[in-house]
């Protein structure tokens, strides 16, 4: 089964974490053919399940400051055999909101949205090693 859902003993290590420090979630997104039925994405396709998601999600961003930074299609991997429909970067003030968005039941509600979507999924939590210039 490939991963799409939030690994709690991951959630928990990250919420262990520094709660103030900003984070930065790297997603790798492969969509579904069609989307699983139910959550109201019957008959879509992932991408357009995933749209419905995203749309979502952007009326939880005044609550949690989750705010996408960058998003691309690959074009192709030149390192592994890995193939993703969609890349994006998403900035969050702090890890404490990124851990309280998971944990919101509002959040909760789309997130099967999200899971009808996605055939494969990557969530990685990041910190800049960089200063922004």
């Amino acid at each position: 089964m490939a991963p799409i859902d939030v690994d709690a003993d991951a959630l928990e290590a990250m919420a262990g974490g520094d709660p103030d420090e900003p984070v930065v979630m790297l997603n790798l997104l492969r969509y579904r053919e069609t989307a699983q039925p139910g959550h109201g994405v019957d008959g879509l396709s992932g991408r357009q399940a995933y749209e419905v998601y995203g749309r979502r999600f952007a009326c939880l961003h005044p609550r949690f400051g989750g705010e996408p930074v960058w998003m691309g299609r690959p074009s192709r991997s030149l390192i592994g055999g890995e193939a993703w429909d969609l890349v994006i970067l998403v900035r969050y003030p702090t890890r404490r909101q990124f851990v309280e968005m998971l944990n919101d039941p509002d959040y909760q509600a789309i997130a099967p949205i999200r899971a009808a979507a996605l055939a494969d999924s990557r969530l990685i939590e990041t910190r800049q090693l960089l200063p922004h210039s």
